[in-house]
């Protein structure tokens, strides 16, 4: 026969239960508890869950889990908070000048020298296959350029037209805009001198993009990393120290309190 529980035994399930602890639903901690614009039935949740996992008995143990509940709530709101400073902080470093160019040392260990601005925005906002397909685009671009150049290099009979004729289309109508600009003095329909601006401009139309590119992911690192390391996060590590003291805390005096509750087995 099974033995029946004793006449002190809690009874989590009944319906006594149910209706004693209604009031950690409307006590004053509950009440102002959660913020005009938090859902107010996911902190209920919260206290639910606590009141099912500590089965609090008497106004002192209620309170300590309404404490409980108090402290997870004020603990989520420092996630939601340091996630809002972060965005906050990659909003300045993709805005700042100074930034773009700080984000671009990510490349100094990867290629070796110090790097110019990049595209921090883009590179924040692009996905894998992004990056891939804009990495295809810069090398088929590098592809026609060298074969340009080679073209040029050889020196044949209307090598001018045939290099010309081998760009990429918005390589060629930028060198023709340079042509019509008065003030650029080395822009001339020749072999000689498309072969010399060919040369100059090809760290800026591919060696810088595809080395851009192929890193993007150290980019993207370093971008949130000058984010992660804001000072504005000092605050809030102390605040949520505090809450994991007084969670200890309380946890500590509730578990005390059932402790003292307990029975004494005779010897």
């Amino acid at each position: 026969m099974n033995a029946l529980p004793p006449s002190n035994a809690v009874m989590p399930n009944s319906s006594y239960e149910t209706t004693r602890f209604n009031a950690l639903q409307h006590g004053v901690l509950s009440r102002h508890a959660v913020l005009p614009w938090e859902d107010r039935s996911e902190y209920q949740a919260l206290v639910d869950a606590l009141v099912a996992e500590h089965v609090p008995n008497g106004p002192t143990e209620g309170h300590l889990v309404e404490e409980l509940a108090g402290t997870i709530w004020r603990k989520r709101r420092l996630r939601l908070a340091e996630a809002a400073i972060y965005r906050e902080q990659l909003r300045k470093d993709v805005t700042s000048h100074d930034a773009n160019y700080i984000a671009g040392a990510a490349l100094m260990a990867e290629i070796g020298r110090p790097w110019g601005k990049v595209e921090l925005p883009k590179a924040f906002a692009a996905t894998v296959a992004d990056t891939a397909r804009d990495l295809r685009d810069v090398k088929r671009d590098q592809a026609m350029t060298r074969r340009a150049e080679s073209i040029l290099a050889a020196g044949e009979a209307g090598a001018y037209a045939r290099a010309l004729a081998e760009l990429r289309e918005d390589t060629r109508s930028y060198w023709l805009e340079c042509l019509e600009d008065p003030d650029d003095q080395s822009c001339k329909p020749t072999a000689e001198a498309l072969e010399a601006w060919l040369y100059r401009n090809r760290r800026a139309f591919y060696e810088d993009p595809i080395a851009e590119l192929e890193h993007r992911e150290a980019i993207k690192e370093q971008g949130l990393g000058l984010a992660y390391a804001t000072r504005r996060l000092e605050t809030m590590a102390r605040y949520e120290v505090h809450l994991d003291r007084k969670m200890e805390r309380t946890l500590a005096m509730l578990i005390r309190l059932r402790e003292l509750r307990r029975p004494v087995v005779p010897v």
